[in-house]
């Protein structure tokens, strides 16, 4: 068990009020007995700080994306990581990699790497080759100098380790089971005041687009909870179709974790669509998939290897192999009004896989990782 004070300091680029991966892990390890900073970005739109049981801080700057940003953030946390101490330095994802190395070899403690993504392989980054290379550089300069790494599933893994030689762990984006909850018995049919829900980042790859041209097909509205960079594209796409003024599809915008919960408990059928457009999206395991899960409502899913390894097992989506805007519509009025049957099944297994699927389980992994980081 580590001493009150031997101090673990995180860093992510995103915002700490909706990171859940990060909320649960650097609370798991606090509630370990790990003294945890969690190091993020100030944007224009955060919202204030929501209690934790480990400290937070954020850094504030001029830029909020592109080539200026990461500069000014890699420099900025540097030198704030400077006047920190730390029994180890952990850089979630590559973005903050490279300063939360430099400070770990200065002090020589240990510097771990959690990856989020595999993040040479995300849309924004194979579409330009000329930055894919350079993050390329990095990787390779990072991974095999971590003396711990992990990231959020099996197949990635499985790249990490073919590209570097090395072993990655495996801790999975999966909600906690809250203690004593236990779900009503799955209706017989879909909620008729149930919507569909998609939540997470309204960005490139995530088959958006295709799911809003779908909406006049389909005997339901959509409702969005996330902003990103398609986040105007996206409403002005609705506007046009008419689905804002009929309410078939409204944007809730970012929502918190504790709000978003209650959103998702109440939806019909949750959607976890990606394009095959880099190797990240391709091999994900989105925290999504197991929010739907544990809120006991079937999902229209992509037909990726992780999510499809998954619903073999426990048989709570309807998997898509293409995004034609006529393919969604035909899976999401299946389960929406076509076949009740079929939706009570998938709704009454979401609450058999909860209780395997859950952070309490995937809480023991991390902390074993950390305690052989120290051992």
């Amino acid at each position: 068990m580590p001493l009150p004070s031997q101090p673990l300091l995180f860093t992510v680029t995103t915002d700490l009020c909706f990171d859940q991966r990060m909320q649960r892990i650097c609370g798991s390890l606090a509630a370990a007995g790990y003294r945890v900073q969690l190091v993020g970005w100030q944007r224009p739109t955060s919202p204030p700080l929501t209690p934790q049981p480990y400290q937070q801080r954020r850094l504030r700057g001029w830029f909020q994306k592109g080539k200026l940003f990461y500069l000014e953030y890699n420099l900025r946390l540097f030198f704030y990581l400077l006047s920190q101490r730390a029994a180890a330095w952990c850089a979630c994802d590559l973005d903050t990699a490279l300063p939360v190395w430099l400070r770990a070899k200065l002090g020589g403690q240990p510097f771990v790497y959690d990856a989020h993504e595999l993040f040479t392989e995300v849309p924004e980054v194979v579409a330009r080759p000329a930055v894919q290379r350079i993050w390329r550089w990095v990787e390779g300069f990072i991974v095999p100098r971590a003396r711990l790494a992990y990231t959020v599933g099996p197949a990635l893994a499985q790249v990490f380790e073919q590209r570097y030689g090395r072993p990655f762990a495996v801790v999975r984006n999966v909600s906690r089971l809250r203690t004593g909850e236990v779900l009503p018995p799955a209706p017989t049919a879909a909620p008729p005041a149930g919507y569909i829900l998609y939540q997470g980042a309204l960005n490139v790859g995530r088959g958006l687009e295709n799911l809003i041209d779908a909406m006049p097909q389909v005997a339901g509205r959509l409702v969005i909870c996330g902003e990103g960079d398609l986040s105007a594209m996206l409403r002005e796409r609705a506007e046009k179709l008419g689905l804002l003024a009929s309410g078939k599809v409204e944007f809730r915008g970012f929502v918190l974790p504790e709000a978003l919960r209650e959103v998702t408990r109440h939806a019909a059928v949750g959607i976890m669509l990606l394009e095959n457009i880099g190797l990240s999206y391709y091999y994900s395991l989105a925290n999504k998939f197991f929010d739907y899960v544990h809120a006991g409502i079937p999902q229209v899913l992509i037909d990726f290897p992780e999510y499809r390894a998954l619903n073999d097992q426990f048989d709570v989506a309807e998997l898509v192999t293409d995004l034609q805007p006529t393919t969604l519509a035909a899976a999401l009025n299946r389960l929406l009004r076509d076949e009740p049957a079929r939706y009570q099944h998938l709704a009454e297994n979401c609450r058999r896989a909860a209780l395997q699927l859950s952070w309490q389980h995937e809480e023991q992994v991390l902390l074993k990782l950390f305690a052989g980081l120290f051992a």
